[in-house]
């Protein structure tokens, strides 16, 4: 007779081994197996918003919605006052992204009505870095629905430390380290 809340998988007394065959079993039990039409659909979207398969990929099966958007915020931009320009290489990377909207949040002394970003689609007033969450998710939350996006589909490129909790804090699909993103 089983415990309360035991789910009849091996037990721990059984080998490491047996465990990990187990497991890996269940696992692949669960994942589908998905066409390679749909495959080939994932890797093409990927590469038309600039990320690696794998990325797209995790970011797509922890939302369970695709990567509509682009979220930078000034510092991942490389937006510094008091002459604020943007960098051949990321503006380059800006360029590349097809079908993807592309935010920017612009961190204070900058402002986004002063700020012309090409290949930017939308800039707005970035949360400031020691607001409660309740205000970061509602700063956030409604640039997001000026342009009709929904937060599990936006992923966020940041180079802050409280640009990390953004996507915590807004339901958004997740954060990218800019040097990470920008770097290919």
């Amino acid at each position: 007779m089983s415990l309360i809340g035991h789910n009849r998988g091996p037990t721990m007394a059984e080998g490491h081994s047996w465990r990990k065959y187990c497991w890996a079993e269940a696992r692949r039990a669960l994942l589908p197996t998905l066409p390679l039409e749909v495959v080939r659909l994932r890797v093409a979207r990927a590469r038309a918003i600039g990320l690696d398969y794998k990325t797209y990929a995790t970011v797509r099966a922890s939302t369970g919605q695709d990567i509509v958007a682009f979220l930078f915020s000034s510092n991942a931009l490389r937006l510094f006052a008091p002459a604020p320009h943007l960098p051949p290489d990321r503006a380059a990377r800006l360029a590349s992204i097809e079908a993807c909207d592309r935010l920017a949040a612009i961190h204070r002394p900058l402002s986004a009505e002063q700020i012309q970003i090409p290949g930017i689609d939308t800039a707005f007033a970035a949360p400031h870095p020691f607001a409660i969450w309740r205000e970061v998710r509602a700063i956030l939350r409604a640039a997001l629905s000026v342009r009709g996006l929904a937060p599990e589909g936006v992923l966020v490129i940041g180079d802050a430390g409280a640009e990390q909790d953004w996507p915590a804090t807004a339901a958004l699909a997740g954060y990218m380290p800019a040097d990470r993103f920008f770097a290919g």
